[in-house]
């Protein structure tokens, strides 16, 4: 899709060429002010007059009328250049991307070193590039019937630069593959519960391993039940359809040690069970599978970049339904681990099945642990709908995964987790555990009920509930799906054998 020419722009036929535009004295220089010269100065007047805007994110579309071989330029407004910032970049290309998706060209340019300053270099503005054009593009066709005049989309993009080209074409990889996993993840999570089952969500792991040559391993209904994951099975009771515990293996080194765990909610759809959801909570329910959709997307990046780096994934996938078989409040079952757990709710299913796949995934080696779900309303509560919630029973890895979370622009907050907080998810009087300590709250005891089958292994929960979905569009996407936690668990895995060598 990329290709990077260590040439000039002016002499070049193009359709459009994107430009990026700081605040500063100086507008045009360069390449750029012979383009302003062969445009008659008309360059300068247009800023001088407002048309064309250096303010964050504004866009302005120029035609050229035939001065200079590229029909089109397309203006991006970056902001002050000592203030430059690699997160608002990218949703400033995104707010471009939008537009250039409107003029339906098959084929685009872009001028990277009009994005270069003092505090962003050619590898950063290509990534940057890259990643931000790959999500504001992507779009989920759903199920209507097709249109006779089908959207055109680009195809090819030529960057002109003066940096290496070796450097820049390996950013702008990185940057789409990264786009690419989180639309992934994006894709899964839109897709309707009857066409996305546990059994689906088994085949895609599949394809994937097959892709990027993963271990993989599909534990049936009757391995489960050998192996006495009776808090999963509990979960599962009232479906038709039978659950899989989906693991994928990635080898980034000969020695299966130093192993990252990824553990993902895979709720393909939740209607609360018995402690059944009113009928507006119950709408949108497909989406509780969203961590396992970031962690196939984290896997997909994972697999395309490949980091010295070996992790486990690990999704326990089922939906949660009502039968004559269904788990009821008030039951007692034993999880893998062989804790008991008091179910008081039966919409508190998440942590129940995470339990079971934590265990798994310290079964198969893991020495650090993030689980990721969409696991309760009250980390909405507690922190809007912008913000994923975190806890964490390390500091050292908690401040890796914060690391990777910032570079990824996937903002978290840590949540604290007291030994009052464990007491009361120990709460039951006939069992080891309780699922649902009560309102108060709420976030914690959720996450913090999982935490009690990382144990002592470091480990740190992201609860996404309020992010995995979104009723509004973004620069870097339409309303749905957001693919959240994609790019910064597929970060973590890049990062961390250069921080165990700190």
């Amino acid at each position: 899709m990329f290709s990077v020419k260590n040439e000039t722009f002016l002499k070049e036929k193009e359709e459009l060429l994107i430009i990026g535009l700081y605040d500063r004295p100086i507008k045009f220089e360069g390449e750029l002010a012979e383009l302003d010269d062969a445009l008659n100065g008309q360059l300068t007047e247009l800023v001088k007059e407002g048309d064309i805007s250096a303010k964050k994110k504004e866009t302005a579309l120029i035609p050229t009328l035939g001065r200079v071989p590229v029909k089109r330029l397309l203006f991006i407004g970056l902001g002050k250049d000592k203030k430059a910032d690699f997160q608002e970049m990218k949703e400033a290309i995104g707010a471009a991307a939008k537009t250039i998706k409107k003029v339906r060209l098959s084929s685009i340019a872009v001028a990277l070193d009009s994005f270069v300053c003092e505090r962003i270099e050619a590898d950063d503005a290509a990534h940057a590039f890259s990643e931000a054009f790959g999500l504001a593009s992507y779009e989920f066709k759903g199920y209507k019937q097709q249109s006779n005049d089908p959207e055109q989309a680009v195809e090819q993009v030529t960057v002109y630069t003066k940096a290496e080209a070796g450097v820049v074409s390996a950013a702008l990889h990185v940057g789409y593959v990264f786009s690419q996993g989180t639309n992934s993840a994006r894709t899964l999570v839109n897709t309707p519960g009857n066409l996305l089952t546990a059994s689906d969500m088994a085949d895609y792991a599949r394809k994937l391993a097959e892709t990027y040559n993963f271990e993989v391993e599909i534990l049936e209904k009757e391995d489960i039940e050998k192996l006495g994951m009776g808090a999963f099975l509990a979960v599962n009771q009232g479906s038709v359809e039978p659950p899989k515990m989906i693991t994928l293996k990635y080898h980034g080194q000969e020695e299966w040690k130093d192993v990252l765990g990824l553990v993902g909610k895979g709720i393909t759809f939740d209607t609360g069970g018995y402690s059944i959801k009113p009928k507006t909570g119950i709408v949108g329910m497909k989406t509780d599978m969203g961590g396992a959709a970031a962690v196939f997307g984290a896997m997909e990046i994972i697999g395309e970049l490949k980091p010295q780096q070996n992790v486990v994934a690990v999704i326990p996938a089922t939906d949660n339904m009502i039968s004559g078989e269904a788990f009821k409040p008030d039951d007692v079952i034993t999880s893998m681990s062989g804790k008991t757990i008091e179910v008081l709710n039966t919409d508190a299913e998440g942590r129940l099945v995470l339990a079971d796949a934590m265990t798994y995934a310290k079964h198969h080696k893991a020495d650090y642990l993030v689980d990721v779900a969409t696991l309760t309303g009250g980390v909405v509560v507690a922190l809007g709908d912008d913000k994923t919630g975190a806890l964490t029973n390390n500091e050292e890895f908690f401040e890796e995964v914060l690391e990777a979370s910032n570079e990824a622009g996937e903002f978290i907050w840590r949540l604290p987790l007291t030994e009052k907080d464990k007491q009361r998810i120990r709460s039951s009087k006939i069992a080891d555990l309780n699922n649902s300590p009560g309102r108060e709250g709420h976030a914690i005891m959720g996450g913090g009920f999982v935490g009690e089958f990382a144990e002592d292994t470091p480990w740190v929960h992201l609860d996404i509930a309020g992010t995995a979905d979104s009723s509004k569009a973004s620069a870097l996407g339409p309303a749905g799906a957001t693919g959240v936690m994609a790019r910064t668990l597929a970060l973590l895995a890049l990062r961390r054998p250069d921080n165990q060598e700190k």
